[in-house]
């Protein structure tokens, strides 16, 4: 029976951890031989009790990304009024030309894309034709003697305005993802919000007719390890 390849399109309201739940699976699915490429997008906090506060008092400045699988991590957003306050916002940037609520560095965009397209250099290199699983095991079941060419996830935190309606942002991200799946990369993961999912479904259709709507708890963790043959 040939093997189902599989988008999961993660989402979910705003703030309610998809990045932090994307991170413990990144991490269980390494302890378990799968690895993870692509880019997670954590917020930066700092304790507050000003009016950008949530209910936990703590405040959002910004978001990071942090580039799989080295970890590499850089500043990839800041909060619209905070660039402004602080003189960094550039009004002739993607993000502010979507008037977008964060301000997005565009030389952040290009770094994120150049990652994107060196998985993509991965993503053509054929892994082994031995390697029959996701961790990393050949035919006869023994271990692969390179882990990182063993099929993995690719993960993309998150697909936004900028790609979905503007053909823009993580150009080179939409370009891996319209591949399809690869020897390299057989499942694809992509953070989606939610009035963004139909559009993103009608772009990404015809390179991952396989494709469902996960929600970041232990359902979805159960649904993308069964698709990486691990029992729930």
């Amino acid at each position: 029976m040939e093997e189902v390849r599989m988008l999961f399109l993660l989402t979910g309201e705003v703030q309610i951890g998809k990045t932090r739940w994307l991170e413990s699976l990144v991490t269980e699915l390494a302890d378990r031989g799968v690895p993870c490429a692509g880019v997670l997008a954590p917020g930066r906090w700092v304790p507050s009790e000003g009016e950008h506060a949530d209910e936990n008092g703590y405040e959002k400045l910004g978001i990071d990304n942090v580039l799989l699988p080295d970890g590499e991590r850089i500043s990839f957003a800041r909060r619209g009024d905070l660039a402004r306050a602080d003189g960094t916002f550039d009004e002739e940037s993607q993000a502010a030309k979507a008037e977008l609520a964060w301000h997005i560095d565009d030389e952040a965009i290009a770094r994120v894309n150049a990652h994107f397209d060196e998985l993509a250099v991965r993503a053509s290199v054929a892994v082994p034709t031995d390697a029959k699983s996701h961790s990393g095991r050949s035919a006869e079941g023994a271990e692969s003697k390179d882990p990182s060419r063993a099929p993995g996830l690719l993960i993309v935190d998150e697909l936004g305005r900028l790609e979905i309606w503007r053909g823009g942002g993580l150009t080179s991200a939409m370009a891996l993802l319209a591949q399809g799946p690869t020897a390299a990369f057989p499942h694809a993961l992509a953070v989606v919000r939610d009035y963004l999912l139909d559009d993103a479904e009608i772009l990404l259709a015809e390179a991952w007719p396989d494709h469902c709507r996960i929600s970041p708890d232990d359902t979805g963790r159960a649904v993308i390890l069964s698709a990486c043959e691990f029992g729930a």
